[in-house]
């Protein structure tokens, strides 16, 4: 191994230490996830060795750089649809389009709301995103349980759901966007094998969690908060068929990229940017129509006003490590470690992917899957063609993996921040739980796969 080769493994892993403890050191991880990439590709450029030999300096930066540009380039893909995603998400909950959900979740039953809470969330964290619907729900179980204890055992159900709920959808995590946009798998591909493991690893631990739970709510009290809620927004707002106009042109648009890419065969971003555009679009008609009437009226909810609400820390974030994992993959080492896994563990990609998921509960499943993507070139045939058992297991592991801590997904590391979940606390009563859920979802797709679906679709 090269000292150039040691050297960016070196920064790589001390990155990565970093963006580990990050609660420790308090240093924005996407700050980390930036000086990874600049400082991998710094080194590769100022010493290639033995991987751009015979050429001038000018001529090895310039090789450099156009290695850069093209791995930036299929970056870039996966930024502007998470993007324009989230700015979808934000605009469809700022202006009111997620208040029925509300409504559909009153219930006095405290088992009937956990499975409420459970199916939703699984449903619109496929549609949507694990980390914005895991936020959405914690905001409205804020309104429907006021007794912390129990809101803890929701909270912890919303983060396996929604990581269950965004493991078999192409857009429904950035892991399963990042494979869906390479092409390692395919919308339909996915979402027909892996539904139903994915399924099954949020029922499982629903059954388990819903012995937690006794007695009634205190309907009353949320009844109110509601409609003072409602009645608010009605004057001072969007009412309620341009609220609903706003959810359905949003979350309709998000259903509808998938198609938009089979038919057009344009990559997935140029569909979210088609949707941003006509929703965008109809909200300024509709706020430009309330102008007219109201002068008061707020435009603080507009989409030029609200594209300051998205979280650039977290597209720099992964542009930062993307950008690090394919300056690793430049080098080969990648490479070197999925030959090394699968001499290991004789080519079982059940439990090549397996483990994968594991250790995306440790740390984050963004640089895991990029690197598996580098380990592994797509093939004709076999597991590793497109829909392969590797890419579609490695979907669900690595999305439904990081359940197991609540360190382990981004929808986990919210909902920790918004209801003050500890670390311990979590491991204690839902880390068993949600690895219980985990297993069961392998065996069933190894089911599916080995007795139902013997050929990739």
């Amino acid at each position: 191994m090269s000292t150039l080769t040691i050297s960016i493994i070196t920064v790589f892993v001390v990155g990565y230490l970093f963006i580990a403890l990050e609660s420790v050191t308090k240093i924005n991880k996407a700050a980390i996830a930036l000086l990874m990439f600049v400082f991998c590709w710094t080194l590769f450029m100022v010493d290639p060795g033995s991987y751009l030999t015979n050429l001038s300096g000018n001529e090895v930066a310039q090789v450099v750089s156009e290695h850069i540009e093209h791995h930036l380039g299929s970056t870039a893909t996966t930024l502007f649809f998470l993007m324009g995603a989230m700015t979808i998400v934000e605009i469809v909950d700022q202006n009111g389009g997620f208040d029925w959900v509300r409504k559909v979740m009153a219930t006095k039953s405290k088992k009937s709301l956990l499975w409420k809470i459970a199916f939703m969330t699984f449903i619109l964290s496929a549609i949507l995103d694990n980390l914005t619907t895991s936020i959405v729900m914690i905001m409205i179980l804020r309104k429907l349980v006021h007794d912390h204890k129990d809101r803890l055992v929701y909270a912890s159900l919303v983060v396996i759901a929604a990581n269950s709920g965004g493991a078999f959808s192409p857009i429904g995590d950035v892991t399963t966007i990042m494979l869906w946009n390479s092409s390692m798998i395919t919308a339909g591909g996915v979402i027909e094998e892996i539904f139903i493991p994915s399924l099954v690893s949020m029922i499982i631990p629903a059954l388990i969690m819903q012995t937690q739970l006794k007695g009634e709510l205190d309907m009353e009290s949320n009844d109110c908060v509601l409609e003072g809620n409602a009645s608010q927004r009605e004057v001072m707002e969007l009412n309620s068929f341009q609220r609903k106009m706003v959810f359905f042109l949003g979350v309709g648009g998000l259903i509808f990229v998938p198609i938009f890419k089979s038919i057009t065969h344009l990559p997935p971003f140029v569909g979210i940017l088609l949707v941003l555009g006509i929703l965008w679009t109809a909200t300024e008609v509709f706020y430009h129509s309330l102008s007219k009437n109201n002068n008061k009226i707020s435009f603080q909810k507009r989409v030029s006003s609200l594209l300051s609400h998205i979280d650039m820390s977290t597209i720099l974030f992964f542009l930062g490590i993307l950008m690090a994992v394919a300056c690793l993959e430049e080098i080969g080492v990648l490479t070197a470690l999925g030959k090394s896994l699968n001499d290991i563990f004789a080519g079982n990609h059940f439990l090549v992917t397996g483990i994968i998921g594991v250790l995306s509960s440790i740390v984050d499943n963004v640089p895991l899957v990029a690197g598996c993507m580098g380990m592994y070139p797509i093939e004709a045939v076999g597991d590793l063609a497109v829909d392969g058992i590797f890419w579609q297991l490695l979907a669900y592991c690595a999305g439904v993996g990081g359940s197991m801590l609540i360190i382990g997904s981004a929808a986990g590391v919210v909902v920790m921040g918004l209801e003050k979940i500890t670390f311990g606390w979590y491991m204690k009563h839902v880390s068993w739980i949600a690895f219980v859920g985990y297993l069961a979802g392998i065996l069933c797709y190894y089911v599916i796969r080995e007795f139902i679906f013997t050929t990739p679709i």
